[in-house]
């Protein structure tokens, strides 16, 4: 607990700031300052540290992990669907995970709100939403067809996700603001840690017991690991101090920062999802890897990005935005254009994979910058209170924007496999070629918030 107290009428007055600009040493001068004799009374717990703030994050880092590594090891399981009965050579398997990421991402500012609206309860919404995941999962091992796995293990999973989910970052604001930035980072990279484990967990599950008993077995574990966790995400703040924020306040639309940075997340977001499906694929056709050298290069990608997202988050605490953004952009084209479209044997396509994890998979732990960076511009502009969750969950909607526009584009750049054997470039003359530049091109566009700065846009 705190070092003193806080009356309510003091949080009350200083709930406008949650999340923004309030500083440690704000929240604890308000909190030892003396109090009227016959008031009524509320200890809060510390900011940026204590005991409560720590587990807080650590749960909601394996919350993280368990909800968002699933899809984004779907690489495997597409390497399985396309090759094994009943779904051999079926049109539109992409569509399953690119399905279960966007419609998470999609619905984040939808469901953020609602936990807004409905604030008492906000905090018990990770029990319904881990239960629905488990169900999809439970209800995908029954399936027969792509359209089957499409409804059950893409969009049932994804609407339960975002359930589950959204609580996490409702609350981070609130239990963390110097260190805000490392604190996104550190919950972001455990999608990366889960990216390690999971495709070498799930590649030998699939082999050895099929798709069924796989994702029954998942179901079950997911949920024997998921419901303790979901009793640490908890607010800091009383209902009482955050009950005046209006969830759906859509004045963040009228202001032109918050359209520049998202035009460039769109984009970047088309072209990043790409190598995490197709790369088993690619080394398995392309170098002729066996099953756990193809899914390597997931795990390395994942990996890296635990790294990457720590270090960004870092970072975006202490330098601007755009610069971090740059970083990230500079690392992700050279990755994609030089590394991968010049590789030209199994390991050389490994090290393109620790490099995009590094730098592509730092990209979103930027958006903490971008939140402080809009809500500043807004309230300058005279637009009042903008809530940074809420910006988080329009951003995360325009990444999923580009996440669903992803699958369907990747299946008409691959087809037909163009450009193979058209150039002396292994990577672009492999059939994936298109793939390669439009995953280069994207993250190259997806820097171009640094470029607006300069230009005095931003």
């Amino acid at each position: 607990m705190a070092s003193g107290d806080i009356e309510l009428e003091s949080v009350t007055h200083t709930t406008q700031r949650v999340g923004v600009s309030t500083t440690p040493a704000e929240d604890s001068t308000r909190l030892s300052s003396p109090q009227p004799e016959g008031r009524q009374e509320f200890s809060l717990p510390p900011v940026d540290g204590g005991k409560d703030a720590w587990l807080f994050l650590a749960a909601c880092w394996a919350i993280e992990a368990l909800v968002w590594g699933f899809p984004f090891a779907f690489g495997v399981f597409q390497e399985y669907y396309s090759t094994h009965e009943p779904f051999a050579n079926s049109p539109n398997v992409a569509v399953i995970g690119t399905c279960s990421m966007g419609i998470m991402y999609l619905t984040a500012p939808l469901m953020i709100g609602l936990c807004r609206f409905f604030g008492r309860w906000a905090r018990w919404t990770p029990l319904l939403g881990l239960f629905i995941m488990c169900l999809s999962l439970a209800m995908s091992s029954f399936s027969t067809t792509v359209t089957h796995l499409i409804a059950t293990q893409g969009i049932l999973y994804a609407v339960g996700g975002g359930i589950a989910y959204c609580p996490c970052i409702l609350y981070v604001d609130e239990w963390f603001v110097r260190r805000k930035g490392l604190a996104y980072g550190i919950m972001w990279s455990g999608t990366g840690l889960a990216g390690v484990v999971l495709p070498l967990l799930l590649q030998g599950l699939l082999h050895s017991l099929g798709f069924r008993t796989t994702l029954r077995l998942w179901s079950g574990v997911l949920f024997a690991l998921t419901i303790p966790l979901s009793f640490f995400i908890k607010p800091r703040l009383p209902y009482s101090a955050t009950s005046h924020i209006k969830p759906f306040n859509l004045t963040l639309f009228m202001i032109p920062t918050f359209w520049l940075y998202q035009l460039a997340n769109v984009v970047e977001a088309a072209g990043f999802f790409l190598p995490g499906i197709y790369l088993p694929t690619y080394a398995n056709s392309v170098f002729g890897a066996a099953s756990y050298s193809s899914a390597t290069t997931i795990l390395l990608v994942n990996v890296a990005s635990v790294f990457g997202c720590v270090a960004m988050g870092w970072f975006i605490d202490r330098f601007h935005v755009t610069t971090c953004i740059l970083l990230s952009t500079i690392g992700a084209t050279i990755g994609a254009l030089v590394i991968w479209g010049l590789s030209s044997s199994l390991p050389l396509l490994y090290f393109f994979c620790v490099v995009y994890g590094l730098f592509a998979g730092a990209y979103t732990s930027a958006w903490p910058g971008i939140m402080n960076d809009i809500v500043r511009k807004g309230e300058a502009a005279g637009r009042g209170y903008i809530d940074p969750s809420m910006v988080f969950g329009w951003l995360a909607a325009g990444r999923g924007i580009g996440n669903v526009m992803s699958g369907p584009l990747s299946e008409n750049l691959i087809q037909g496999l163009p450009w193979k054997g058209d150039t002396p470039a292994y990577g672009y003359g492999s059939g994936y070629g298109s793939l390669i530049v439009f995953t280069g091109v994207t993250a190259l566009l997806g820097g171009a918030s640094f470029i607006w700065r300069r230009l005095g846009m931003l």
